[in-house]
């Protein structure tokens, strides 16, 4: 029976068979290829113009061609089949898009037939073959080639009798659709909509593809091998996790060369990555594979699975859809139960049962998250619009077949958030088989609508732009910095007087996108002969000795103002003017506050409409802060970008939040930071403002010989005045102040007042101009610098335990040698050449300090003679010393004794170094592990500060703690300083901090420092309730109108340690000795009891702590 025909109303008559047949007929017995191909174009014209898609199986062509093609005594009939084949996937898929069924899904699809024949001997089958495969490939939209073509070639794949050359055109296929996915500089928006669409679908599929191309890669043939390798390159840029992506190329050499070892180390480099990016099915399905090959391994060594089980808890506390935790987690699950049941290593057992917990976690976490459409789905709500548009023609077996198809495309445009697209995946192909031509288009639209509104319930309805503001910027831009792509087809809409927050992780592009703005590179914003853009920063570096006035002067648009003008501006942003005024002042004596200010006067000067403001707050104090949100709030018709990690600052001054949100595009949020983390609850961590649960817990300080009150003084300062080189005037001037043990110092003042020079002076690191600084010869300090980080970034490739190592493996601290005040100069140099008058002995030269000892109220040092053995060594008195000018070479063996002191009975091995740092908030595994250089910025500060408090310091110094610890530590840290045993200065804008902390406070301003009085920690700052700090002064003698303070600061100044060590010089800071009387016997029996039980007690200490000293004086 002949089933009749369909014609389309309107359309051509539908041709015979026979008259299908004899063109079939002229198409396969051809002479030439030229007629063979214009039959084969003749035949698709006929068969659109009349019966369209139908017709490629009525009339039996699909079979003629599949017939043909497996042809093996005729080359001519397999080109011919080939080139009738590439014309109906040239001309049917763009008119008729229905037909792609019949080409991919219908009877195995013609794919294969086109695949198999890229291995024919005749190079013009080959190339007829290649031909049909590439207009295929360039007619189907990026949906239909996941959905439909991909599996098929998958399929292909995975057949073990297939031929090479069709593995190897079938990856290229593969590798093609992939580098289509890539996002380019340069790409038009559509081409951009593709490429996301695209890659985001695709990217889903990679767990399936991988161990596919992988499998290829170890093929026996070369050619595949090295295809395959190709593929598997392209389709890892599917990947945009910035933690991984430096790890691609290792993984897939280590796919490439499969050996045990290079799977050790691809672990080993996994392991020294620190995982922070959402964790999401691509790169998941990139890392299962190396995970669960290592953990199903028995013969894998115990740090190798440490290492592996550590990596799938960080990966899995990263996965925030537990649909995606369900998919790929229970591959993992039994290695690690393994791991749990036969590690050798308890730690190794340990971290697996805590990572097993966290998987666990993760699968069953009923947190809401957005439901996903399935093709099901979509095929009711195209089923109930298909009844109400009056239903089919008919073609039911062919809307079978096109029924999944079609309705997964839908699905993976609904799930991506593409509805834009969604009308162009069921109109062209309903559009043949519906009762009513028109009604393809009605169905698309009901099914468009229907998801406009379930978007619009999961995810809110979007705001519309506002209507009657100032538009002054709207641009469509992409963004890329080097050959990386930060932001591809996005829009910046500015709207006059609005103050924008710039949000996204580290790395995003944020700088860059302020920097292509202010040097006119970014696409579509308008240039500054229109819209005048002044980007705002407080780093000067570059002119740091020209003076303000000149440096503002050197731009040509502000030389036009005038001279008078210009100084005009500076005075009423506070740079006075004058021979010494501070606009005469050299830019590189200013602080961070001033030249902020500097910067902001620039950009008035400029008369700027736009201002970029690029972490403004860094270094600003209180006043300074609330200055400039004052400053911003008042010019309304500034617009104002800013970046800033000052989640207070953003709140105060934005209206409103663009954020870098993912697929490498920027949203905009109405409302400030708080609004915003509203809407985005996943970026609360741009919002940690309270204290966190991280712990930090200090060493004990030690004994410091001779002093036996923690309210005697350690460390004074003596009428100092510090001028830098170059400057007008001295920074400071006639400052005297001192600390004790139980120190609460807090430093406060306003910007370029000298509180860092302060904290220079007293722990070395500069010398005073005039006067003197007095410490203990045994006083240890611990000093993190302002820029925390200065500390480390030489030791980059290094471990944290390997650094400790390091700096203290000759037992002192390695970095006191570098300050400024243990460098010799030329008078220093001199002086060490200089001969030592013995008397009769003669003269000789001091080669080096070699032993010390207690000498009444002072110290003998052993001398260690040039040229001389050591038995001729001498002992000389530190005053005597002092006398002929060795002064640095005394300070440099006080400081290696203290630190040997401190340093005391720590043991300096990996374990020991280990309990340290987890002392301090740094996890074992991150300090034993981790190179520096792979540590996020938090984390090197840990390490900072745990090089800085490992020999036991008496004096722990921080300058702006708040700008180098993230906000999750600082809470940690104010608990640590509250319970610290020995003195704490700090230099902090962060009143909270200060006030939680601080019993007293040190004001600096115009080269002063004057002693604020005594003030009660805040015990209501900490969760514990412990008690404060009690209120004890550090002694300042800088006059003050409180004669109660006076009269504290005077009894400090008569408690100095009865050592005498440092009373070298000022004979204010001895005291007199105490009469000793005789003891009775029952006395000396008290005195043996306590001796012994203070013994017992330093048994039970901590280790490291010294050992108490028995003298003859004690109580």
């Amino acid at each position: 029976m002949v089933v009749p025909i369909k014609v389309a109303d309107g359309a051509a008559p539908a041709p015979t068979q026979a008259e299908v047949s004899s063109i079939l007929d002229k198409i396969f017995t051809a002479k030439t290829s030229a007629a063979s191909i214009d039959a084969s174009y003749g035949l698709c014209e006929i068969l659109l113009n009349s019966v369209g898609f139908r017709g490629l199986h009525q009339y039996g062509i699909i079979a003629q061609i599949k017939k043909a093609a497996a042809d093996k005594k005729s080359g001519l009939r397999r080109e011919s089949a080939q080139n009738l084949l590439g014309a109906l996937l040239e001309r049917f898929p763009t008119r008729q898009p229905v037909s792609e069924v019949a080409f991919l899904l219908q009877d195995g699809g013609m794919i294969p037939v086109a695949l198999d024949a890229l291995a024919d001997k005749g190079s013009v089958v080959r190339d007829a073959a290649q031909y049909g495969l590439d207009a295929l490939f360039n007619n189907l939209s990026p949906e239909a080639q996941v959905v439909g073509l991909l599996p098929v070639l998958q399929e292909y794949l995975k057949k073990t009798t297939g031929k090479w050359q069709g593995t190897v055109g079938a990856l290229r296929l593969m590798e093609r659709m992939s580098d289509k996915a890539k996002l380019a500089v340069g790409s038009t928006k559509e081409e951009a909509e593709e490429q996301d669409i695209l890659r985001e679908t695709m990217g889903t599929k990679l767990a399936g593809l991988i161990p596919i191309v992988e499998s290829a890669m170890l093929d026996m043939k070369s050619e595949v091998e090295k295809q395959a390798y190709k593929t598997m390159t392209s389709l890892a840029t599917l990947i945009s996790n910035e933690d991984v992506i430096p790890r691609i190329p290792l993984l897939i050499e280590t796919m490439h060369h499969p050996s045990a070892e290079a799977l050790q180390k691809a672990i080993h480099a996994l392991s020294q990555t620190t995982f922070v990016a959402i964790v999401q099915s691509p790169v998941l399905a990139l890392l299962t594979p190396f995970l669960e090959r290592t953990l199903a391994n028995p013969n894998t060594n115990q740090e190798v699975l440490r290492q592996t089980v550590v990596i799938t808890e960080n990966l899995t506390k990263l996965v925030h859809d537990p649909v995606e935790a369900r998919t790929f987690l229970p591959k993992l699950q039994p290695g690690v139960k393994s791991v749990v049941n036969r590690a050798s290593l308890p730690e190794v057992r340990e971290l697996a049962t805590r990572a097993l917990a966290t998987m666990d976690k993760a699968m069953t976490d009923g947190r809401a998250t957005v439901e996903k459409v399935s093709a099901d789905d979509v095929a009711k709500v195209v089923d109930a619009e298909i009844k109400k548009n009056k239903g089919l023609a008919g073609d039911l077996d062919t809307y079978k077949l096109l029924r999944p198809y079609m309705c997964e495309q839908v699905a993976e445009v609904v799930n991506h958030r593409q509805l834009h697209r969604l009308k162009a995946r069921v109109s062209p192909y309903l559009q043949s088989l519906m009762k009513d031509p028109e009604a393809g288009e009605a169905v698309a639209e009901g099914v468009y609508k229907f998801y406009v509104a379930e978007d619009a319930r999961k995810f809110g309805v979007p705001e519309k732009e506002d209507d009657g503001e100032v538009e002054i910027v709207n641009a469509n831009f992409s963004l890329a910095y080097g050959g990386m792509l930060l932001l591809s087809h996005t829009n910046l809409r500015l709207l006059k007087g609005h103050r924008y927050g710039l949000c996204g992780r580290n790395g995003a592009g944020k700088s860059t996108l302020m920097k292509s703005i202010a040097s006119g590179k970014l696409e579509g914003f308008p240039p500054q002969d229109v819209l005048r853009t002044c980007y705002v920063e407080h780093n000067q570096g570059e002119d740091a000795e020209i003076s303000i006035l000149n440096f503002v002067l050197k731009d040509p648009t502000i030389a036009k103002e005038g001279t008078e003008k210009v100084q005009a501006v500076l005075e009423e942003f506070g740079f006075t003017s004058g021979p010494e005024g501070r606009q005469a002042q050299p830019v590189g004596s200013l602080s961070g506050g001033w030249k902020m200010k500097l910067a902001l006067a620039r950009a008035m000067l400029q008369k700027a409409d736009v201002l970029l403001l690029d972490e403004p707050t860094n270094h600003l104090d209180v006043a300074n802060i609330a200055w400039l949100e004052q400053y911003l709030k008042d010019h309304k018709d500034i617009t104002s970008l800013i970046v800033s990690h000052d989640s207070g600052f953003l709140d105060n001054v934005c209206t409103d939040i663009y954020h870098y949100d993912p697929n490498k595009k920027l949203g905009c949020y109405k409302g400030n930071l708080n609004a915003f983390v509203q809407i985005r609850p996943e970026a609360k961590s741009y919002y940690t403002l309270t204290a966190s649960t991280v712990q930090f817990k200090f060493p004990p300080p030690g004994i410091l010989t001779g002093v036996k009150s923690m309210t005697r003084a350690i460390i004074r300062m003596t009428d100092a005045t510090y001028q830098y080189p170059g400057a007008p005037k001295p920074s400071l001037s006639d400052v005297s102040c001192q600390l004790t043990l139980s120190s609460r110092v807090a430093i406060i003042g306003p910007n370029g007042a000298g509180k860092s020079t302060l904290i220079k002076m007293l722990t070395g690191e500069t010398i005073p101009t005039v006067g003197k600084v007095e410490k203990h010869p045994n006083l240890r300090i611990g000093y993190i610098k302002q820029h925390a980080l200065e500390h480390v970034e030489m030791h980059l490739e290094k471990t944290p335990n390997q650094y400790l190592q390091w700096r203290y493996q000759h037992g002192d601290d390695r970095e006191v040698h570098m300050k400024q005040t243990r460098q010799l100069s030329e008078l220093d140099k001199a002086q060490m050449e200089k001969f030592v008058d013995l008397g009769e002995l003669g003269k000789r030269q001091i080669e080096a300090l070699v032993g010390r000892q207690k000498y009444k109220k002072s110290f003998l040092y052993e001398v260690k003679w040039k040229g001389f053995l050591p038995k001729d060594n001498s002992n000389f008195s530190r005053e005597t010393l002092l006398a002929n000018g060795f002064d640095k070479l005394i300070q440099e063996f006080d400081d290696h004794e203290a630190s040997r002191e401190g340093l005391g009975f720590r043991e300096l091995s990996p374990s020991v170094i280990s309990k340290h740092f987890e002392d301090l908030g740094l996890d074992p595994e991150i300090a034993n592990h981790n190179e520096i250089g792979s540590l996020s910025g938090g984390q090197k500060v840990k390490v900072v500060i745990a090089g800085a408090m490992w020999n036991n310091p008496h004096l722990l110094v921080l300058d702006e703690p708040t700008n180098f610890l993230d906000r999750d530590s600082l809470g940690g840290l104010a608990v640590a300083i509250r319970d610290f045993k020995g003195g704490v200065v700090m230099i902090s804008h962060n009143e909270e901090f200060v006030g939680a902390l601080a019993s007293e406070t040190w004001h600096v301003d115009n080269g002063r420092v004057t002693h604020r009085g005594q003030t009660t920690a805040l015990a209501s700052a900490f969760a514990d309730d412990s008690k404060p700090i009690s209120a004890v002064t550090s002694g300042l003698n800088t006059p003050v109108a409180n004669s109660a303070i006076n009269s504290v600061a005077n009894s400090a100044l008569n408690s100095v340690a009865n050592s005498g060590a440092e009373d070298n010089v000022d004979d204010s800071m001895k005291f007199k000795a105490r009469k000793k009387k005789k003891m009775t016997k029952k006395d000396l029996k008290d005195r043996e009891v306590r001796r012994r039980l203070r013994h017992i007690e330093w048994l039970n200490s901590p280790k490291g702590t010294p050992h108490p000293v028995d003298t003859d004086d004690e109580e």
